[in-house]
């Protein structure tokens, strides 16, 4: 059965499915939703083109993008191309780069750096091109519910007026507010990653040439903490430092520029690249926490994105869990609507898919962060597993590691799986 959007008395309005938040997550649904002919709403809080961290991608976020029909858009833009990461110690020693061409085709080999406004302004425009209806400058203020099963939202304006907006259902893509998680109380923060990023942006930095100029640079300061360093297009890099609190703020300092020019001395690397440089713009401080959903959503409403799951952001998974689960539940939902049932129970596969990808992530992020551990003593002890370490790192999470848990376990300790992230099923 096709549902539908009509128009009830009393002038609510009634779509197929109500999107909030306009993010890469919440435009990748809309936008396979509306490409199947559903009625789909976006409704989005600020005004696009508007800024965003977040901007690196890793291979397999390019899976998401071809099911989006955006690669081709994707290889006409100006964002840096990427085809490596590269790790660097303290004292400056720089890793070989790591070129995603050794093991991938050129399908997945290549991705790109991008500037968060340019890139989700390509989303929400796609979706809009699609059929879309977005409405930017919008509050979500509350969920509608009949009993417990939520049916839409009541918004506020730019005006100040408030309205309700029903939908057979409600997507939150919300991203790290999580609306519907907070206010339902299902949000769960990880046991142990717990950190805080200050960033900022300079011009005229140094890049390295030819292939490696638009690599990922990881690059180390002690107790575990890390610069990420990231060239953008218009002559600009992405340069932030994580950590925990306890160290960034150690001898009292709060402030974010000052946390952050301290930091530059701890890593040569990073010292030597933004000399030449010229910082822009504010620095951004923020805590960096990793938190999981208890559910992925009830009757009528789907968690996607940041808002199921937030995960630390050292290997840059971000875009890529965001563009995939978005894609991911479009198919669910819309099998839903087709099929005219949206109990919770089929949005089990949904959930579990994205739990077993988000938790193979995961552990890579405890071992990465584990003292004295590095992944080059697996391989040296494992070299067989190379291979598996390469595809989680690069986005391909979701199959069996099993062996790889296994050898990492001879090192250092790596968490179980979460029991969370399943839809809420009422008892009859």
């Amino acid at each position: 059965m096709r549902m539908i959007a009509t128009r009830e008395q009393g002038g609510v309005e009634m779509w197929d499915v109500v999107v909030i938040g306009a993010g890469p997550a919440g435009s990748a649904a809309a936008s396979m939703l509306a490409e199947r002919g559903r009625r789909v709403l976006v409704l989005e809080r600020e005004k696009f083109p508007r800024y965003h961290v977040g901007e690196s991608m890793i291979p397999f976020t390019n899976v998401p993008l071809r099911r989006l029909g955006l690669i081709e858009k994707m290889q006409r833009s100006a964002f840096v191309r990427k085809f490596s990461v590269q790790f660097i110690q303290p004292n400056g020693r720089a890793s070989q780069p790591f070129y995603f061409f050794t093991r991938y085709g050129s399908d997945i080999a290549q991705t790109w750096q991008v500037l968060r406004s340019e890139f989700d302004q390509i989303l929400v425009d796609h979706a809009r091109s699609r059929g879309v209806e977005v409405l930017e400058e919008v509050e979500v203020m509350s969920l509608l519910r009949e009993g417990e099963r939520v049916v839409g939202v009541r918004i506020r304006e730019r005006s100040g007026d408030e309205r309700d907006v029903r939908a057979v259902m409600t997507l939150d893509c919300t991203g790290k507010e999580s609306f519907a998680a907070v206010r339902n109380g299902w949000r769960i923060r990880d046991p142990q990653l717990n950190k805080v990023a200050v960033w900022t942006y300079y011009e005229s930095a140094l890049r390295d040439e030819g292939i490696d100029a638009g690599a990922t640079t990881v690059a180390f300061v002690p107790e575990k903490g890390w610069f990420w360093y990231i060239p953008q297009h218009g002559n600009r890099v992405s340069v932030g430092v994580v950590a925990e609190g306890k160290y960034l703020t150690r001898g009292g300092v709060k402030d974010a520029r000052a946390i952050f020019e301290r930091e530059i001395g701890e890593n040569k690397w990073i010292e030597a690249h933004l000399a030449p440089g010229t910082q822009v713009g504010p620095h951004y401080l923020t805590s960096e926490y990793s938190f999981h959903s208890r559910h992925c959503g009830s009757e009528g409403l789907l968690l996607v994105g940041d808002a199921f799951c937030f995960l630390d952001p050292v290997f840059s998974s971000g875009l890529m869990l965001a563009l995939k689960s978005g894609v991911a539940a479009a198919d669910a939902v819309d099998a839903a609507l087709e099929s005219g049932d949206i109990a919770p129970c089929r949005f089990e596969n949904y959930a579990s898919n994205l739990r077993q990808g988000i938790e193979n992530m995961r552990r890579l992020v405890y071992a990465f962060y584990a003292p004295g551990f590095s992944f080059k003593q697996v391989i040296d002890r494992h070299p067989e597993l190379a291979a598996d370490i390469t595809d989680c790192l690069s986005g391909d999470v979701n199959k069996d590691f099993s062996r790889l848990w296994t050898a990492i376990r001879e090192f250092v300790e790596i968490p179980d799986e979460l029991p969370v992230g399943g839809p809420l099923v009422r008892a009859a």
